[in-house]
């Protein structure tokens, strides 16, 4: 089942010829889909070390071609200040037939990614995932700020997405509580001035192994945002203990908490009813995380 309107197809021998025509040093390797939770690119191995991702999405040719460059740009920043391994960009590919838009071709990183291999308990990824926002926020913004696209800016900017979002969700969760949680939500102050952040620390975009950080995926929107905005990262990959240990090793007061707070509702409450269907694994991960943000007695 198709998981956006707009989704486009992507088999693999496609993405077979088009590598081998366009990048020879590749087109021997082995095509292999990566069967995953992602929403936004169709993923595919070639050999052991190196991977190609295809957008699912219709667009317009020359804003996906934007949109690779500032991801290739964004993804050597967050190598560069990550802690962890992360992506790096090898080469953009170009449309051609049977696939109408640009693709990338990236480092592949091993390691099960916290939505196949449930981590949450781990006092020690706390202190990883503690360890990784904020060498990632200590990277200079080199002036930048916040582009206004996506979470990250202004939470009262959501209003309208909410809206929908909880009426899509009316039966399927507590839209009464969760209404009245953003509203006291929504208007909190910031903690301070743009730092970086890589944009979406949620459980299919981290690698762990044993309880560890071992790799972060999706650098590609590594960029300037609200220093709340990677707080995501304790509503939806750790449960309480391990939630309060990053906290605390962040330093994070209660309104900047609260703010991240705020941020994980946001990206969950879409995750829950857009995906019910077409992505069941995402949509659960969207209802754990609302779980743990109405349990939460702050």
């Amino acid at each position: 089942m198709a998981m956006h309107p707009d989704e486009l197809d992507v088999p693999v021998e496609v993405v077979a010829r088009l590598v081998g025509e366009q990048f020879p040093q590749w087109g021997g390797l082995p095509v292999r889909r990566v069967v995953s939770t992602g929403t936004v690119n169709a993923v595919f191995r070639l050999g052991d070390d190196v991977a190609a991702r295809f957008p699912l999405r219709a667009r317009a040719l020359a804003d996906v071609r934007a949109s690779l460059a500032a991801e290739v740009a964004a993804m050597g920043e967050l190598a560069a200040c990550s802690p962890v391994p992360t992506p790096l960009a090898l080469a953009v590919g170009a449309p051609g037939p049977g696939y109408p838009l640009p693709w990338l071709v990236q480092t592949w990183l091993p390691g099960r990614d916290a939505a196949v291999d449930d981590a949450s308990w781990s006092v020690l990824l706390g202190e990883d995932l503690a360890r990784l926002v904020a060498a990632l926020r200590a990277a200079p913004t080199h002036g930048r700020t916040f582009t206004g696209q996506g979470r990250g800016g202004d939470l009262t900017e959501h209003d309208v997405w909410m809206a929908e979002c909880f009426r899509r969700s009316e039966g399927l969760l507590d839209v009464v509580a969760l209404r009245r949680l953003w509203g006291e939500l929504r208007d909190l102050p910031r903690a301070g001035p743009d730092v970086m952040s890589h944009g979406d620390l949620m459980a299919p975009n981290v690698l762990v192994d044993a309880g560890r950080l071992v790799g972060v995926l999706d650098g590609g929107g590594f960029g300037p945002a609200d220093p709340a905005l990677d707080l995501i990262a304790g509503w939806d990959l750790l449960e309480a203990g391990p939630r309060e240990v990053f906290r605390r090793a962040l330093g994070c007061g209660d309104v900047e908490w609260a703010r991240g707070k705020a941020w994980a509702l946001e990206q969950a409450m879409g995750l829950v009813w857009y995906y019910e269907r077409s992505n069941p694994v995402m949509s659960g991960l969207g209802r754990r995380t609302l779980s743990r943000i109405l349990a939460d007695p702050g």
